[in-house]
């Protein structure tokens, strides 16, 4: 089974985001039972609470649903656990690879890579568009499960 997962600063808004996005398009494609998708922090300032209001409101409004989510921590062994570590920015990949210890597979990728266009994808704690956030994700997410897919 091909194990992915997203990690952003705290696990409320944009990795969980990207980790029920990402659990829609696998169960559309018809690959549910092929690859595990989940998300995580690289902080503990979120540990336990909920997804974000605005990441759940959006999300709603495709008929995503993120019950039952609450923030977890990326550890050291998720490396080994996962064949994808996915990073929203550049400060998400930097505090994966410390984490980490490092990223001897070529495992560590922003999620952004993806849609083939550098950058960061905004943070919406600080934003507060969550919109645009998502815009980048869907497009982030797209381009991911074109990889799984066709291989591209």
């Amino acid at each position: 089974m091909l194990k992915i997962l997203f990690v952003c600063h705290g696990n409320i808004c944009r990795s969980p985001m990207a980790e029920f996005v990402m659990k829609d398009m696998i169960e559309k494609a018809g690959m549910a039972g092929s690859v595990w998708i989940a998300s995580s922090a690289t902080s503990t300032e979120e540990i336990g609470r909920p997804v974000h209001r605005g990441t759940r409101q959006k999300l709603a409004r495709y008929g995503i649903s993120v019950a039952g989510k609450s923030a977890v921590q990326m550890k050291k062994g998720d490396y080994d656990k996962y064949d994808y570590l996915i990073g929203m920015d550049d400060w998400n990949i930097r505090n994966m690879l410390r984490i980490t210890g490092g990223d001897p597979d070529g495992k560590v990728h922003k999620l952004l890579e993806y849609a083939n266009r550098p950058g960061d994808i905004a943070d919406p704690w600080y934003t507060g568009n969550f919109d645009e956030t998502y815009d980048d994700v869907k497009a982030g997410c797209e381009g991911l499960l074109k990889v799984l897919t066709e291989g591209a």
